[in-house]
């Protein structure tokens, strides 16, 4: 009798890394970020710890590709919205997108939340997070430029607006479900950049 032997199908490495994201998240939503294991995240991946460890390096790592990976998607969304329109998009529009992807992402919230109070109290923490917070800015300020939405705000001065809506209008929005109003991240953006 012949036996055969099924090989080992590996999964993709990319697959891998977004299994990995998504259980990290999710446990990091549950437990907060001190109180998750790698462990933990590998089992709620189906992966080994090892696993985990081949494609990031530690906990902080995991948080940063998070981190990455939030916006990229929204980069992303404001570009497609920008592609979609037969014109330029209206600083309103883009605002209300954003507001919707803050309000599709209240784990994500609650973990970045914690993290920067981590780098507050942490300066070996606060270094990376500035140097990253630099790129998303950068990244942020790069995308308006590319969008050339004709304000009187200068794109690096917008990415910082951006950045302090998303987290001020989250904090109030989860502490207190619908008291901040669909619209108010469009409504802010348009008055406060007096797009022409």
């Amino acid at each position: 009798m012949v036996t055969t032997v099924n090989p080992r199908i590996r999964t993709p490495r990319a697959e891998v890394r977004e299994r990995i994201l998504a259980a990290a998240l999710a446990e990091f939503a549950r437990k907060g970020f001190v109180g998750t294991t790698i462990d933990a995240i590998a089992d709620a991946a189906g992966f080994t710890k090892g696993a985990v460890y081949s494609n990031f390096g530690s906990k902080d790592d995991l948080f940063f590709a998070l981190l990455d990976q939030q916006i990229s998607r929204r980069i992303e969304a404001v570009t497609t919205l920008a592609d979609a329109a037969a014109t330029r998009p209206t600083v309103t529009a883009i605002g209300d997108l954003l507001m919707r992807g803050l309000l599709d992402n209240r784990d994500w919230q609650l973990l970045f939340t914690e993290y920067w109070l981590r780098a507050l109290r942490d300066e070996s923490v606060r270094e990376r997070f500035v140097e990253h917070r630099r790129a998303v800015r950068a990244a942020i300020a790069e995308a308006v430029r590319r969008l050339d939405l004709e304000t009187d705000i200068d794109p690096a001065t917008t990415a910082v607006l951006v950045l302090a809506l998303n987290s001020g209008l989250s904090i109030e929005e989860f502490t207190e479900p619908g008291v901040v109003p669909a619209d108010l991240f469009g409504t802010v953006l348009q008055a406060v950049t007096a797009q022409r």
